[in-house]
């Protein structure tokens, strides 16, 4: 989508042409493609923490010996 036009289905549409509806509609879309991607970014900050807890209890739970011979 650029500022005026939006294709659908191949077709160029002019926004500025478009009902109030439609544009209404074009709005609830970006706002949902921004949500998404924000919630994208979220869940791998999420992701990354998760597998740092995973890693930290793993660690927390090993023997001594071998979190000595990991450490050497």
């Amino acid at each position: 989508m650029t500022d005026n036009v939006i294709k659908i289905n191949g077709t160029d549409h002019d926004v500025d042409t478009m009902s109030d509806e439609q544009k209404h509609i074009i709005n609830q879309i970006k706002v949902c493609q921004a949500k998404a991607n924000s919630l994208k970014a979220e869940l791998q900050i999420f992701e990354v923490s998760l597998q740092g807890f995973t890693n930290a209890l793993i660690k927390s739970v090993e023997p001594e010996e071998v979190k000595e011979t990991v450490a050497n």
